[in-house]
This record gives structure tokens, C-alpha cells and sequence, in this order.
């Protein structure tokens, strides 16, 4: 299996849980509101559940607005700055989000750890270190995602638009 091909597998699998999360999250939202306004009563481990799952969407959002550079971008400088100076600009914005976001993911897997330790729970029986696996994970591939992009030209104004 070539690495391109390992490479879409997993863009594959990020659009797919994406998906997957955001249905869950509709329909689980949807009947906790059908069952509290007709029963007056409700699932008790919904709103923690979805509490989880809105960590997960926004992690695997930003791993996928990443990926495709659409992700949150202020560009002030770079339109005001001569053209042969906008590569070394896009190249600083992009090294330092990758050390924010690799240091970021060190301390997120810090804090799993220590969830680790103590041994807490969500929904009174998943381990919370499992669900929180999303954060480390997340924010290395989004570190990841912008080494990579260092070596990228700028993205024209067209394709920020």
C-alpha cells in the first residue's frame, strides 16, 4: 500500500466520521427534544454524549479545514506586503501555527495522561482518557498538516475567497 494511498484512506476516514458524527449528533439532539416536549422525560446520557461528540466534530472539522487550507485565516499583512515578500510571510504563519499546534498536542496528551491516572469516567463507564484521544491526535495533524504546507506556495486570493 503506497503512501498516497494511506493518505486517502484517512482523508476518507476524517470526512466519513465527520459525517457519521454530525448525523449522530442531529438525530440524538432531535429525539431529546421529541421525548422531553411529548414525555417529559428524556435519555440521560444524551446531552453528555453530546457533549463528546461536539469536541469530536470540531476536532475533525479543523483537521479537515486544515487539510484543505480553509482553515480560520487573518491576511492582513500578506495583502499589503510586496509579492516576493508574501512566500517568506505564508511560510512563518505556517511554521508558527505548526509549533502552536504540536506544542499544543504535547499538552493535550499531558492531560490524557493524567486523565489516565485518574481513572475518570464518562457517561459512568467510558474510560475519558478514550473520548479525549481526539485532542493529541487533532492537533498533531493539524501541526502536521501545516509543516507540510510550508513547502506549498501561498494560496491565491481566489482560492482564500
Amino acid at each position: 500500500m503506497s503512501s498516497k494511498s494511506v493518505i486517502q484512506w484517512l482523508h476518507k476516514l476524517e470526512d466519513g466520521l465527520l459525517a457519521v458524527i454530525l448525523l449522530l449528533m442531529l438525530l440524538l439532539a432531535a429525539a431529546q427534544i421529541f421525548m422531553r416536549n411529548l414525555f417529559d422525560a428524556g435519555l440521560v446520557w444524551s446531552d453528555p454524549l453530546l457533549r463528546v461528540l461536539v469536541l469530536w466534530i470540531a476536532m475533525l472539522g479543523a483537521m479537515v479545514a486544515t487539510r484543505q487550507r480553509h482553515h480560520i485565516n487573518i491576511d492582513v499583512l500578506s495583502r499589503l506586503l510586496p509579492p516576493q515578500w508574501r512566500i517568506w510571510q505564508y511560510r512563518f504563519v505556517q511554521a508558527f501555527s505548526a509549533v502552536i499546534c504540536l506544542f499544543i498536542a504535547w499538552q493535550s496528551l499531558r492531560f490524557v495522561g493524567m486523565e489516565m491516572e485518574e481513572g475518570a469516567l464518562i457517561l459512568n463507564s467510558i474510560p475519558a482518557w478514550i473520548v479525549e484521544l481526539i485532542m493529541p491526535i487533532g492537533f498533531f495533524s493539524i501541526g502536521l498538516r501545516f509543516t507540510l504546507q510550508l513547502r506549498l506556495p501561498p494560496p491565491s486570493d481566489e482560492e482564500v475567497l
